[in-house]
Formats: C-alpha cells, sequence, structure tokens
C-alpha cells in the first residue's frame, strides 16, 4: 500500500501490491515444537495423574522455609521516591560487599553492580566484553541457559570440557586449545550446575594466568556458592570473589543465596589488575544507566535481607543433604551397583548414570509413564554422552524419599527386563 494516496486510488489505478511478510530476527528462530516428554507430561496431566516433579527448582513452591517475613522490608517509605543510581544504591553495594566479608572475602563496595538478575548480568557483560561474531568458552556440561542468553547478543558459544572422571576438574588443555582469535571470555559455574563441582585451587590460579595473558575475563556464576554440602577440600576454591589476576566478574544473587527469585536483584563482583577493573566499571555503569532496571524498594531492603540469610540457607541445605540421603539409599535398596549417584561438593542437583538399556528419553518417558516422576534427562545439561538422569533436591523430605524408591525400583526392574 502506498504511503502518498489511498488505497482505493492506488487499487483503481492498478499499482495494489502482494502486502510483504514481516520477518522476525534470526536470533529467536528456536525450534518451539514440543518434543516427546512434552507429549507425556501434557497425555499424563491431561489423565489427571498426579505427578512427583523432581526437575522443580523454585524453592519458593517447595515448602523449605518461611520467607514472607523477608518481603516486609519491601514497604520501606523511602521506596516511594525513584532516586535511580546506574551501579546500585550505595547501601545495597555494602550489603553486597558485607556478605563476602562474612564469608572471609575482600570485596570493595565500589566493585559491586547490581542487576535484576543474573542473566542480566551475563547480558550486560556480554554486551561489554564481546562483538556480534566474538565467541566465549563456557563448560560442559552445563546449565542451558547460556546458549539462549548469547545467542540474544549474537556471541558464540565454545564448549569446554569438563573431565567425568575426575570428578568434572575443568580439561585446561582443551580450554586452551578451544580459545581462538575471536574467543573474549571464559565462563565458569562455580560450583556447576548440574555436577555440584568447585573448581580446584591449582586450575583457577592456572586459567587466571592464562586468560591474563590472552586478554580475557572470566565470568564466574556463583549463584550455587552458599550450597557447599559439608566443608569443602582443601583443593577446592570457595569463590572467585576477592583480588584476582585476570579481569573477573562474580555473579550471584537472591535467587539462590536467599531462595527468593521473585525479588529479582542480582549482582556482579568486578575484580583484577585495578586499570582494567576500573575501565569495566565505568562501561558497566554506562550499561547499567541505559537499562535502570533494578527496582528501588528491593535495593533499600537488600542490607537487612541478606543479614537474614543463615536461616534460609540452613534450612534448605537441611533438605537438600536430607534428599541426597534419601536417594542413596533408594539407590542402594533396589539398584545398587546398577546405578550411580555421581559425587558433587555442592548445590540443588544430584546426576544419576544410569545403564543405557534406554537413551535419556526413553528412560524420562518410563519413569513418567510407570510411576508419575518427571527427571530430566542428562542431554539436557551437555552431558557428555548417553545415559545420565538428573534429579533436583529440594522436594518435600516424604514426597522426595518415597518417590525415590519408585523411580530406584523402576530402574532396577528395567535393566531385568521388566
Amino acid at each position: 500500500m502506498s504511503l502518498d494516496r489511498p488505497p482505493a486510488a492506488e487499487a483503481d489505478a492498478g499499482h495494489a501490491r502482494a502486502p510483504r511478510p514481516l520477518r522476525f530476527a534470526a536470533r529467536t528462530g528456536w525450534d518451539l515444537s514440543g518434543n516427546s516428554l512434552a507429549s507425556v507430561l501434557a497425555e499424563a496431566r491431561g489423565a489427571g495423574r498426579a505427578l512427583v516433579d523432581f526437575t522443580e527448582s523454585n524453592p519458593t513452591r517447595c515448602g523449605i522455609v518461611e520467607t514472607a517475613h523477608l518481603i516486609a522490608p519491601l514497604g520501606e517509605p523511602r521506596g516511594a521516591r525513584y532516586s535511580p543510581l546506574p551501579l546500585g544504591d550505595p547501601a545495597a553495594r555494602a550489603a553486597v560487599s558485607r556478605y563476602y566479608r562474612e564469608r572471609g572475602l575482600d570485596v570493595n563496595p565500589s566493585s559491586v553492580v547490581l542487576t535484576a538478575s543474573t542473566s542480566e548480568a551475563y547480558g550486560w557483560l556480554l554486551k561489554l566484553l564481546a562483538e556480534r561474531g566474538d565467541d566465549v568458552l563456557v563448560p560442559v556440561p552445563s546449565y542451558p541457559l547460556l546458549e539462549y542468553l548469547a545467542c540474544l547478543e549474537d556471541v558464540a558459544l565454545t564448549p569446554y570440557p569438563l573431565l567425568r572422571e575426575e570428578g568434572w576438574r575443568i580439561d585446561l588443555g582443551a580450554l586452551e586449545r578451544a580459545a581462538g582469535e575471536r574467543t573474549r571470555a571464559v565462563v565458569l559455574v562455580h560450583p556447576n550446575n548440574p555436577t555440584g563441582s568447585f573448581v580446584r585451587r591449582d586450575d583457577a590460579a592456572a586459567l587466571e594466568a592464562w586468560a591474563g595473558e590472552r586478554g580475557l575475563a572470566l565470568i564466574v556464576d556463583e549463584v550455587f556458592g552458599d550450597y557447599a554440602h559439608g566443608d569443602l577440600a582443601p583443593d577446592r576454591l570457595p569463590s572467585f570473589a576477592g583480588s584476582r589476576q585476570a579481569l573477573t566478574f562474580v555473579l550471584s544473587g537472591l535467587s539462590k543465596v536467599m531462595a527468593l527469585p521473585q525479588l529479582k536483584l542480582g549482582w556482579i563482583a568486578v575484580s583484577g589488575p585495578p586499570e582494567l577493573a576500573a575501565a569495566a566499571l565505568e562501561r558497566l555503569e554506562v550499561i547499567a544507566d541505559t537499562y535502570l532496571s533494578v527496582g528501588t524498594p528491593v535495593q533499600l531492603a537488600l542490607p537487612e535481607i541478606l543479614a537474614s540469610r543463615a536461616p534460609v540457607q540452613r534450612a534448605i541445605l537441611s533438605r537438600v543433604q536430607a534428599n541426597l540421603a534419601a536417594l542413596d539409599a533408594a539407590i542402594e535398596a533396589h539398584a545398587g551397583g546398577a546405578v550411580r549417584r555421581l559425587p558433587i561438593d555442592g548445590g540443588w542437583y544430584a546426576t544419576l548414570e544410569v545403564p543405557r538399556v534406554h537413551d535419556e528419553d526413553g528412560w524420562v518417558e518410563l519413569l513418567v509413564r510407570d510411576e508419575g516422576i518427571i527427571v530430566h534427562p542428562g542431554y539436557f545439561f551437555d552431558m557428555p554422552r548417553d545415559g545420565f538422569l538428573v534429579v533436583g533436591l529440594l522436594l518435600d523430605p516424604d514426597v522426595f524419599a518415597e518417590a525415590a524408591l519408585r523411580l530406584a525400583g523402576r530402574i532396577a526392574r528395567a535393566i531385568s527386563g521388566e
């Protein structure tokens, strides 16, 4: 349709043209069709079956600990006034610094940048570090969210392996070989999700030195950093926060630290060579000022919320450890020797290595159809080969223990040919 004449006049003049179809950006051209698991779940739910969802990762749905009182500080009257500060309210940034100091880590408040979430933090850092077509090294296995975040920033992901036989240790040689001329950063998920592995101290030191020499930044996702299962082994690094050799961005937030994902507040702790860190913070301030995405009420409430974290984290760790013990007992009772729960240092997930009498989709569908149990296939996390299932550890302990027995029993029967 012409913009300079009425539609009727254009038609009368014989100039009518078919409308041009609207085009969406290629970066959003994901395959949105349902997979076989979605069909099985839809069938089960349509039949009204009760399902036990071992993929549940939302702590607000698991009845772990009462956190309603932590929402009350959002009513602070000062929150009625909007006074935007790109890097975040000074008292809130100081609260993040105090959180690290109480963990024995030195993070200056001036190096803290508040974000609306860890996902947003990734997006800002990819904007900061990478041009279109550059690449970032990411661990496998790991959580699939990174693929979408990188896609939205037109950045490529290049995988580097974690070695299962060595407790998911970083394969430093493979990581170095994966780096190319357009590599701009290395992502670490620490502890890893879903393997629960913390980086070794000597690997961290070697990686920092190499990244500094290559002009690469480290992006370290530590959202599960408070959830080590007991004392870490001496060779494990508790956190990358604090003074580092390479330019380093440590990510975390209230979603996991306080089990409050609905409050939408995360942060980046910047460290590294002083000139580099200062330049990064200057540019991050412009990015943050462009979005101004963190709500004022949650920033004002942050000091009080973070000061209340101890009982929340104790409750979560107690739940995780109880369910991990129940899972181990169920495997020992029904499938000992045939199913192996892989060792983990921390986090909210456990990985099961199962015989390949079915592929992972086959196992997932079997458990839904026969037992009403939902688990993650290992390939969801880019496991190195077929034969893994991943379960979350947040469910009510009685529900979890009963379902774990049924899960282990059904796997054992499938192995014997039933």
